[in-house]
């Protein structure tokens, strides 16, 4: 039976407390009371995040993360997800005129728009069910950006789905055509990779915001233009450029670190990059693509088409 340091105990002690406390202040503001949500649901949902987004933080940077997120938007967000009626009435006032115009600027088409923003009242409502709860995705917003940002992200998001979708039987019907439907593929030599390069890069791809595995995912897997992903999130096609070049070296730096907790010195990490991504088992596209926890996005400032200042 192993014993828990008494340092870590005093450390997991406080942290509740700091929990606590901050759940005493931010209830009342949050206004979860009139949507139905309890003090005990709000203090879970707290602490969930806090130990998903906050993990090893002290108790000061415990209550800093606290009071950094959109207190009343993710209580509106959660009560909605939990199904209580004064919740979503309250959302369908305050956003769905804003659903319908952030779906007629993605689909460039009123119709479409409003056939991709009904689409998304039945996601964020929850009609279906698992496990007999119901499934709504406002139970993946985290409060860490605005729940307007999130909406619009998760709605790009949805809009390339479908156009996955659409592609995919195009080329179905395409490779029947040309009678190569069942054709045998070509096998390659399958290389050994190192075990922790694969588990390495899984993590780092698990660890990226929802807005980063968009841009990615639209950039390299789908191979959009920057204009074009640009015009979907209402942002300066420059902030694309940067955002991508940020990110790769984000993720390598990632990776780096993660195979330096695997026990890999710099030299061996920096060896072990030259792998082939084709040979790594990582389905980096099931990665990028997933669509069942979408984190909080950072609502976009800059108006498409105009340079950031």
């Amino acid at each position: 039976m192993s014993v828990i340091p008494k340092k870590d105990v005093q450390a997991i002690v406080a942290l509740r407390a700091e929990l606590e406390r901050a759940v005493a202040e931010l209830y009342p503001k949050s206004k979860a009371e009139s949507l139905g949500l309890s003090r005990e649901e709000f203090a879970g949902i707290l602490s969930e995040i806090a130990v998903k987004y906050a993990p090893g933080a002290s108790a000061k940077e415990v209550h800093a993360f606290c009071f950094s997120l959109r207190i009343e938007e993710l209580a509106l967000a959660r009560a909605c997800a939990a199904g209580h009626n004064q919740a979503w009435e309250a959302f369908l006032l305050r956003y769905r005129e804003k659903l319908f115009d952030i779906a007629t600027y993605i689909t460039k088409e009123s119709s479409a728009g409003r056939e991709l923003a009904d689409s998304m009242y039945a996601d964020l409502y929850g009609t279906t069910m698992r496990d007999g709860q119901r499934v709504s995705k406002l139970a993946f917003y985290t409060g860490r950006g605005s729940l307007e940002g999130w909406l619009r992200t998760v709605m790009a998001q949805e809009h390339v789905n479908r156009y996955r979708r659409r592609r995919r039987l195009v080329s179905l019907d395409e490779e029947s055509e040309e009678g190569t439907q069942f054709a045998t593929p070509e096998r390659e030599d399958v290389v050994a990779v190192d075990p922790r390069v694969e588990a390495a890069a899984d993590e780092a791809l698990a660890a990226l915001s929802a807005e980063d595995r968009y841009v990615l995912a639209a950039y390299f897997l789908d191979e959009r233009t920057l204009a074009e992903i640009a015009r979907t999130l209402g942002v300066h096609e420059s902030t694309i450029s940067r955002k991508l070049d940020k990110l790769a070296k984000s993720l390598r730096k990632h990776i780096l670190a993660n195979l330096g907790r695997r026990g890999m010195s710099r030299r061996q990490a920096q060896e072990a990059l030259q792998v082939d991504v084709r040979d790594l088992r990582v389905s980096v596209r099931d990665r990028l693509t997933q669509e069942n926890v979408p984190p909080a996005f950072s609502e976009k400032k800059a108006g498409a088409g105009k340079e950031p200042g």
